[in-house]
């Protein structure tokens, strides 16, 4: 009987405290869940046309080899930067300076000749004048003096060009800039196809160029609205694009922290794309920008006064239709759809959905649903692009 008993109390414990525990589960999963929420503000903002563009140094300067021969040495790290007159590569000099002693060789014997021609025409010459000898030997004398000074001369410029091709073995930079990969390997027979004839690229990169191009409506677009800006006064005609704002988004999304001048637009539409070349340039102290970098360039175009606007990133897009999640008074998720005007930088402007001071919700989209109820926490949204301290 007292075993009985005693089983029983254990029996009782142990359901008890399973039931606690339970509880105490049930008690946790119903605290809400505290989420990041940002309230909707009126901003003016600018609208940027966005395009995609590439970098490349202002100066792209190709490394050729100019003679043919066996690469003997690179004298340089890839990849570093490099000073202009500085020694890059050695070709394999021996033919080429072969041929420059031949040529050293050939205007000796130029000399040769010509001082003999010298004395021959110095030596005739009295006699000539004392009618000892014909005036045909006289001319004959002459000829051969010019004819041995033009192969003197010759044989000079054939020495000089001889050298030139001779200093071509030592391959030094046109430029400070920074140097890329080497295209061939010590040993190889370069300077002839198919080894590589451009053994490397310099590029001048303190400011880079971005090219991107512009379809013609968007083209015509911006020139319409700055045709108008220059009507009105706002603008100068006389400076060309340098009033137009110029930024540049990076592949990480940051926006790149200096600005850029558009220096360059083509003079006719592309008749198989339909756009027209752009050139926009941007300084580079840092070495941040590297050619063949992708970028995005933005242009702005216009300004959106009293703006309803939040982060792009609050935004769910699905099958071309918006909405965020809104929490209400209750501290109830809403699903609520939106109509997004357009999107500029990290921000997006809504024309119908949104009030200012409504809450929505931010970097929590997976762990919300419609109906949920959770404990919300201001957060203030820094915009990378936009000054948002004076938010309306």
């Amino acid at each position: 009987m007292m075993k009985r008993l005693v089983f029983s109390i254990i029996v009782m414990s142990a359901i008890t405290t399973i039931f606690s525990c339970s509880n105490k589960k049930t008690n946790v999963a119903q605290a809400p869940q505290q989420i990041p929420v940002v309230k909707v503000i009126k901003h003016d903002v600018p609208i940027y046309s966005e395009y995609v563009g590439q970098i490349y140094g202002q100066k792209d300067i190709p490394i050729r080899a100019r003679v043919e021969g066996f690469l003997e040495s690179i004298e340089f790290q890839e990849g570093s930067k490099v000073e202009k007159g500085q020694l890059l590569y050695t070709i394999d000099p021996q033919s080429l300076a072969a041929a420059s002693n031949a040529q050293k060789s050939a205007v000796t014997a130029a000399q040769t000749q010509v001082s003999k021609a010298k004395a021959d025409l110095e030596r005739i010459k009295p006699l000539a004048a004392t009618n000892a000898v014909s005036k045909s030997d006289l001319d004959a004398a002459q000829a051969a003096y010019d004819d041995a000074k033009a192969n003197l001369n010759a044989a000079r410029e054939n020495l000089k060009s001889s050298n030139i091709d001779l200093s071509y073995t030592q391959v030094k930079s046109p430029l400070t800039g920074v140097i890329g990969k080497t295209l061939a390997k010590v040993g190889e027979f370069v300077g002839k196809q198919p080894n590589p004839v451009i053994l490397n690229t310099v590029s001048k990169t303190d400011t880079v160029v971005v090219k991107f191009s512009v379809t013609e409506a968007q083209f015509l677009t911006i020139a319409k609205k700055r045709i108008q800006k220059v009507k009105e006064g706002e603008i100068d005609n006389a400076k060309e694009h340098d009033d137009i704002d110029v930024q540049l988004r990076l592949a990480d999304e940051s926006i790149y922290n200096h600005k850029g001048k558009i220096d360059f637009v083509d003079r006719n539409i592309d008749e198989s794309t339909g756009s027209i070349l752009v050139q926009a340039s941007f300084p580079n102290p840092d070495g941040l920008l590297r050619p063949g970098m992708y970028a995005k360039v933005e242009v702005l175009t216009d300004y959106q006064k009293d703006a309803i606007i939040v982060p792009q990133r609050c935004i769910v897009e699905l099958q071309g239709q918006y909405s965020v999640f809104m929490v209400n008074d209750s501290n109830k998720v809403v699903n609520r759809p939106i109509t997004v005007a357009y999107k500029s930088g990290d921000l997006a402007a809504i024309t119908e959905g949104l009030k200012p001071g409504d809450r929505i919700v931010i970097d929590a989209l997976q762990k919300v649903k419609s109906g949920m109820i959770i404990n919300p926490v201001d957060t203030v949204f820094k915009s990378q692009v936009y000054n948002l301290a004076e938010g309306k």
